[in-house]
């Protein structure tokens, strides 16, 4: 049977890194049973013997107060066969807590004391044959960012599984609290059930301690409500002792036999991180740190929407070009050509999961750019910057942190207000996350953006994604002071890593996991919309037959065109706008495929003359390089060095009778349209998934609550701007 290991760590020690050099490729990702918190595993091998290893949630200790210290606490009680547990060398002190409650716990455990290059810039030196001594573990050196230690942390598991059983270390926590434990200990070990969860005296302490979730797995138990009550019992007997609460009493005795510990193990002058803490005066200040923060997000946008531009273009021309023919070729071989068949490959699937695909390289531009900020240590600054005005809202800081997950995908941020403390926080929270921009959303603007603002698509984007904040802002301020008004938020606590070099292979971890996962929604989801699209476009309602009829005469033109009205107002009152945005409830990348559709016409693009194989493949490859420079030209143009223009994602036949429609509903004013056209898919519903995520976090009345609320807003705002602009002569 092959061992399972346990990855645990505070937040930002790098334990990530540690996990990619450990797994290499040999990675999976899921769910914890019964939970939506994502869970990574991967193996290794060493000396013939294979390990798996489970990525722990970051945790803090034991003591469980999020969803994800209760995973990651209830792993290590169900007892892993060993546990890696990573520190940050730097911060030796704030690590070494969990690796105290791990050790109490009686696991095999191996220490990685990582980071050590930033504690020996610092002048910090550890002596690890003391530590190993002290914890009764194996401590081994690592900067897992470059790779060092991976191998002597595999040696090192390796030989802590040949050990035999460990024995729980032992803190002394003092004559007082030793003599209720004591009695507390005697009851566990009488009751056999109890007993057999875990050591005797690591049970009593995390009883005492205050450890919800193992008091209601103990209750379960013959014996159990007894025990509890003794707990109790031991808890009133040291506050009365002491005059502290037992929890905090156990705490602060760990922490001071974990300071002795340190004093007898770390040495040198102790520097301190003179960069982190000068660049921290910038960026962390408290009114340069949102300046900062905004601009930071606007090159973030610049470099995803100008500087990826040029392979917009070459993933178009394969998909309407090579990969059309080679689909029609194939199908006309087969008998199928010319017909109802080669239109549903080609106009319908491959037209509307293509018309999605292209916008692949903005999103790996903007995954890698998030994934660059997250690894430097610059995302902890920017929540903590945000904590003030989450504060103004009513919610805690760390609630920017969902917020900020939702600039990737609303449906993970919405489970991410999991780590919220009270189920106020969390809807509130909730209910604001959908208003940030996701991924999925970033298509659309980019298309119209490139057809009615070519020269200031950057600056508009980046507005999209500001007006996404000050709405949430607005519906937190108004929910917060009403329907979910409540006490202060908690104190906001969070350990600022240091600045760093971020490690290629983490960072491209992320990426490659966040594209994956967009790739696989457009072969899924998307896919199939798309050809439920093309049906509707194919089935005649007035007149022609299946396939063969013109689409304001479809079943999906007869739909549109009958809500169509309701958005006249808007400047969005055609039936090719309000189809689109209708599919979008579905997912947004839907609404680029859906315009894709209906607005190409008979722009097939398997039309165009063959040219044989190789000449696809020099197409393919040539136009590759002229993306690759195109991408290099357009880089100075970040800073205003234009050398390049704007790439375009679809066909100029398309991009055409995309003015030309949102010019003819809004009566001359198509850039306005067109702008209220993204707000609106800005603030509506995110898409059918995340609509299903929020019903399960929070169930069906607050569900409606969000999807009509959106919807009422969205065209609200969305009529503001049209109407508004219109008023004062713009557009």
């Amino acid at each position: 049977m092959t061992p399972t290991l346990a990855l645990a760590g505070n937040p930002n020690t790098g334990k990530t890194s540690l996990f990619n050099e450990l797994t290499g490729a040999h990675q999976h990702v899921g769910n914890w049973p019964g939970k939506t918190v994502e869970q990574q595993s991967g193996e290794f091998e060493w000396d013939g013997h294979r390990f798996e290893v489970i990525d722990l949630p970051g945790t803090y200790g034991l003591l469980a107060v999020s969803a994800e210290e209760e995973i990651a606490a209830g792993f290590l009680v169900d007892g892993p066969d060993a546990v890696i547990t990573v520190v940050d060398a730097a911060n030796l002190e704030r690590s070494l807590h969990l690796v105290a409650q791990i050790a109490e716990l009686g696991l095999r455990q191996v220490v990685a004391c990582n980071m050590s290059d930033v504690a020996e810039r610092r002048g910090s030196e550890i002596d690890r044959a003391e530590l190993a001594r002290a914890f009764g573990v194996d401590v081994v050196r690592t900067v897992a960012r470059r790779g060092d230690g991976v191998a002597e942390i595999r040696r090192a598991v390796a030989e802590a599984m040949a050990k035999p059983e460990v024995q729980p270390m032992v803190v002394d926590y003092g004559p007082v609290l030793e003599r209720h434990l004591s009695r507390l200990i005697a009851e566990i070990v009488d009751t056999a059930a109890v007993a057999a969860v875990a050591p005797a005296r690591w049970v009593a302490v995390q009883l005492v301690a205050g450890d919800g979730a193992l008091a209601d797995r103990i209750a379960a138990l013959d014996g159990g409500p007894a025990v509890l009550e003794a707990a109790e019992q031991a808890r009133e007997g040291i506050a009365s002792d002491t005059g502290v609460d037992a929890g905090l009493a156990i705490a602060e005795r760990r922490y001071r036999w974990v300071h002795e510990v340190v004093g007898q193990v770390e040495g040198g002058t102790g520097r301190g991180s003179v960069w982190s803490e000068r660049i921290d005066r910038v960026v962390a200040h408290r009114w340069m740190g949102l300046p900062v923060f905004l601009a930071v997000m606007w090159l973030v946008l610049k470099i995803t929407t100008d500087v990826t531009a040029p392979f917009l273009d070459w993933v178009d021309a394969v998909v309407s070009g090579p990969m059309a023919r080679w689909a029609s070729a194939g199908l006309g071989a087969a008998g199928l050509g010319g017909g109802w068949v080669e239109g549903l490959v080609v106009d319908g699937m491959l037209a509307g999961v293509g018309g999605v695909l292209v916008f692949v390289p903005v999103l790996f531009g903007l995954y890698l750019t998030l994934a660059i900020l997250e690894d430097s240590g610059y995302m902890a600054r920017a929540a903590l910057v945000m904590d003030r005005a989450m504060r103004v809202i009513g919610i805690p800081g760390k609630a920017f942190l969902p917020m900020m997950v939702g600039f990737g995908c609303t449906v993970p941020a919405i489970y991410a207000t999991r780590t919220l403390d009270s189920r106020r926080d969390r809807l509130l929270t909730g209910l604001m996350v959908p208003f940030m921009s996701c991924g999925a959303r970033l298509p659309v603007y980019v298309l119209l953006g490139s057809i009615f603002f070519v020269d200031s698509s950057g600056s508009v984007v980046f507005a999209m994604y500001l007006l996404g904040i000050g709405v949430a802002v607005i519906v937190g301020l108004a929910l917060g002071r009403t329907l979910l008004r409540d006490e202060d938020p908690a104190p906001f606590v969070m350990v600022l890593p240091d600045y760093r070099l971020p490690s290629p292979r983490t960072v491209w971890a992320l990426v490659k996991r966040r594209t994956l996962a967009f790739i696989e929604g457009a072969g899924t989801m998307i896919l199939v919309a798309s050809i439920a699209v093309w049906v509707l476009l194919a089935i005649p309602i007035r007149g022609g037959g299946f396939g063969d009829t013109r689409v304001e005469d479809s079943a999906f033109g007869t739909v549109a065109g009958a809500v169509a009205p309701v958005m006249d107002p808007l400047g969005l009152g055609e039936w090719e706008q309000t189809g689109a945005l209708m599919s979008g409830f579905v997912a947004k990348e839907v609404v680029v495929s859906t315009m894709s559709q209906v607005y190409g016409g008979a722009d097939a693009a398997g039309e165009e003359p063959a040219q044989g194989l190789l000449g696809d493949l020099a197409e393919i490859g040539s136009g590759f390089v002229d993306a690759a420079v195109g991408t290099l030209r357009a880089i100075p143009g970040i800073v205003g060095l234009d050398f390049t223009e704007v790439a375009d994602a679809t066909p100029p036949a398309v991009d055409e009778r995309i003015r030309e429609s949102f010019e003819s509903s809004s009566g001359g004013h198509g850039a306005l349209a067109a702008l209220a056209f993204m707000v609106f898919v800005l603030l509506y519903t995110p898409c059918v998934a995340a609509v299903a995520a929020f019903k399960h976090e929070f169930g069906t009345r607050w569900m409606l609550v969000s999807v009509l609320g959106q919807l009422g807003i969205a065209w609200l705002v969305s009529c503001l701007v049209y109407q508004g602009g219109r008023m004062l002569g713009f557009g």
